[in-house]
């Protein structure tokens, strides 16, 4: 029998890669009828990397993306609060990635096709339901086509046909009243050409890293997400990722903010092409699992995209559920196994975004002691106090560097189901 798969993001592409690895048969069907590159940056962290680099996809990620050194945190005015090294630079075994998203789910789904066939991936094929069978599960799609198959996963978003029918009552996602633009600019590369930040506070801030190395010029293309608070009452227009911003809305909030390493008018200028996002997320749920389905990546824990966590959950969650199959077999002990062993994390990830308990916390601390201006850091906050922050959101998100370099493979080499 078949496992059949919901959605061909990032989620269900890595779960494909990971089920032919193990020698299982499975089916992608996916709502868009050509995939196509979506979005703008994102960052890998070492524990997703980790799960790639086993599925062998060292090559293809360093000709894709960038190897992260630096995550810095600044103040409105452009002083620095805290900066650290990431990836290899911090002692992980494994790097983190600065990638664009779009070109991670296409090369994906460019291996996935060479490795387990190009008709593995339906496309055109939008889920609308499932069905728990004597045999196993059933997927029922919008155009009512019912595929029968041992289990069934879902990787079909934040707007989940399968959670919805699970969670009936649930309704749209939870707008925490903050709008995101992002795009990426042809810019000058800073702090060393590999280096992510984050400046501001919780309501006016602005992330930038680069998604190309520097070229002749010193130049990356640098994505860029310029975030602004609103009235959470106040209405919001739906979350679509191909939506059209107009730089007017959020450009006089950041026309002070040039500093000697970065100039963030010019940044917001130079974009081509500048995209609006509302930041969403969904309680937590109680359970993932109905019988022989299951959910996983943003369908079972959509959360505010503050920590750098939500592909990489994705990532790992498809391999635990691999991990899972070869341990219990191609039925429903496997699946509530896995959500046994993910559901408290991404939990626990989501509520500390929700309550400013992950890393860029320290913003909004530094805006509230001293309105960013400091001469000396350390009188504001102790050193001490900002290393334990940091280290505490990598503990509750599964990559502290101790941790995971001890870690054993979630799915050791050459493992299959006989």
């Amino acid at each position: 029998m078949t496992i059949l798969i919901a959605g061909g993001g990032i989620a269900g592409l890595t779960l494909g890669l990971t089920l032919q690895q193990i020698g299982l048969r499975f089916q992608i069907y996916e709502a868009a009828r050509d995939l196509k590159p979506m979005g703008v940056g994102i960052n890998l962290q070492p524990n997703a990397v980790r799960e790639l680099f086993d599925l062998g996809l060292e090559t293809e990620l360093n000709a894709l993306g960038v190897r992260t050194g630096q995550l810095g945190f600044y103040s409105k005015l452009g002083k620095t609060i805290w900066e650290e090294p990431r990836g290899m630079d911090a002692g992980y075994a494994w790097p983190q990635y600065s990638v664009h998203r779009g070109e991670l789910q296409m090369m994906l789904y460019r291996v996935l096709a060479k490795r387990a066939g190009a008709d593995c991936i339906v496309t055109g094929a939008r889920a609308a339901g499932y069905e728990n069978t004597d045999c196993g599960a059933a997927l029922l799609l919008a155009d009512g086509r019912r595929i029968e198959g041992s289990l069934a996963v879902a990787a079909d978003g934040i707007h989940s046909a399968l959670r919805a029918q699970m969670v009936p009552s649930e309704g749209a996602p939870i707008w925490n009243g903050r709008i995101l633009w992002r795009a990426a600019t042809r810019a000058p590369a800073f702090k060393g050409g590999a280096a992510m930040a984050m400046i501001g506070h919780d309501h006016l801030r602005l992330v930038a890293y680069p998604i190309s190395m520097p070229d002749a010029d010193g130049r990356v293309i640098m994505n860029w997400i310029a975030e602004k608070s609103f009235d959470p009452s106040a209405p919001w227009r739906k979350e679509d990722w191909n939506r059209p911003a107009d730089i007017r809305e959020f450009l006089p909030d950041f026309q002070g903010w040039r500093f000697d390493w970065i100039d963030v008018p010019a940044l917001i200028h130079g974009a081509e092409s500048v995209f609006e996002y509302p930041m969403v997320d969904r309680d937590p749920l109680a359970r993932w699992t109905d019988g022989n389905v299951t959910l996983m990546g943003d369908a079972a824990h959509p959360t505010y995209p503050v920590g750098s966590n939500g592909a990489s959950q994705a990532i790992v969650d498809a391999r635990v559920i691999g991990a899972q199959l070869l341990q219990h077999g191609i039925n429903a002990a496997a699946l509530k196994a896995y959500e046994a062993e993910v559901r408290p994390i991404a939990t626990a990830v989501g509520l500390a975004n929700r309550a400013g308990g992950g890393p860029d916390g320290v913003l909004q601390q530094v805006e509230d002691l001293c309105g960013g201006d400091f001469q000396n850091i350390h009188e504001v906050i102790p050193q001490a106090k900002l290393a334990a922050h940091a280290a505490r959101y990598k503990s509750l998100a599964g990559f502290s560097i101790e941790d995971l370099n001890a870690r054993p493979a979630t799915i050791p080499a050459g493992a299959t189901i006989a």
